[in-house]
């Protein structure tokens, strides 16, 4: 059971002081939370990419390398890559250089992307967002496969028998898909055996069970060994010493970006009442104390099929020092509870 953090480098306003954090100061500080997460013995770090004021990490991947050489063991990852907006062979060319610089730790995880401002920004037309997708997972997918490429689509100009270079320090680069949930997308992650990732942030985490159950049948049809394919969970959380005291300080800056996100997208006012129902045993918020936090997870590995959990801290602009803090504890005392009860579960 693999157990990290995934970050989408905020800076929103300070719920107290109102005061904007710069984008130099918190790329630093996430530099520093992925040196902590690697010390405290977490498996994986990912930054997702955005292209807005209010998150930091246009480039994950620039991100990711400041940490590789302060790091020895920490896999590093996208969470996620806007393939869509992107060019795959940048993309790879990004993160084959960051397998490089961190001995073999690169992931990218590639998803089409919840927010759009990448659309526009890099001329791309939102009437084209599954084919864009679609064809661009195959040409990365191809970049990974062969040094020497060639390929056509219908969104980019085409290759004839050129080389892409570096070439990655893993033989294949891993490639993961991110998904909200459609069924669509698990299924398109099994039939090309991909490791898949959910978004596992609102709701019951268990309804996310016949997902699982979805794409490992459509990756035994297609001939892959589900054995081998890991899937993903990536939920919003924080640890704290005890639950109230972890609840009381998440849930200001959370109500704040989520209440954001809610006037762009049509969602309801997001008050403490859904906020204490979502870190309720069954829901999808993992706030609380270690062994709280640990129990949840434990549960959704049980349950779902989870073989990896991203915890998504912050959700909004939190004190570094909180941060830091939650980290230490899901590395030093959620991760090895998981971990133990877990290989006591499998063993029976």
């Amino acid at each position: 059971m693999e157990i990290g953090v995934s970050t989408f480098v905020e800076t929103t306003p300070d719920v107290v002081t109102g005061k904007v954090i710069s984008h130099a100061q918190r790329l630093r500080e996430v530099v520093d939370e992925i040196v902590l997460a690697d010390q405290v013995g977490l498996d994986i770090f990912g930054v997702g990419e955005h292209h807005r004021k209010d998150y930091a990490a246009s480039s994950p991947a620039v991100v990711l390398a400041a940490a590789a050489s302060r790091t020895e063991r920490i896999r590093l990852t996208s969470a996620v890559t806007v393939l869509s907006s992107a060019d795959p062979v940048r993309v790879f060319q990004d993160f084959a250089t960051l397998d490089a610089l961190s001995n073999g730790r690169a992931e990218i995880m590639a998803g089409r992307g919840s927010f759009i401002e990448s659309f526009p920004l890099f001329g791309y037309d939102l009437d084209d967002y599954n084919e864009l997708f679609d064809e661009k997972l195959e040409l990365l997918l191809k970049l990974r496969e062969s040094e020497i490429v060639s390929w056509r689509g219908g969104h980019r100009p085409a290759i004839h028998q050129l080389g892409v270079y570096p070439r990655p320090v893993q033989n294949p680069l891993p490639v993961w898909i991110g998904s909200g949930g459609t069924r669509g997308s698990v299924i398109r992650a099994g039939m090309l055996g991909l490791p898949l990732v959910l978004a596992i942030i609102g709701g019951s985490p268990l309804h996310f069970a016949p997902l699982v159950q979805l794409y490992k049948r459509a990756a035994a049809q297609a001939g892959h060994d589900v054995s081998k394919l890991p899937i993903a969970s990536h939920s919003h959380g924080f640890v704290a010493e005890d639950t109230e005291t972890a609840a009381d300080k998440f849930f200001p800056s959370t109500q704040q970006a989520m209440n954001v996100l809610g006037r762009e997208r049509g969602w309801g006012h997001y008050d403490r009442n859904s906020f204490d129902a979502a870190r309720s045993f069954e829901g999808a918020l993992y706030v609380g104390d270690p062994e709280t936090v640990a129990q949840k997870i434990i549960h959704l590995r049980k349950n779902v099929g989870i073989t990896r959990f991203m915890l998504h801290v912050p959700v909004g602009t939190m004190p570094h020092d909180d941060v830091m803090k939650a980290i230490e504890l899901l590395g030093k005392e959620v991760a090895p509870r998981v971990r133990a009860e877990i290989s006591e579960w499998e063993a029976q």
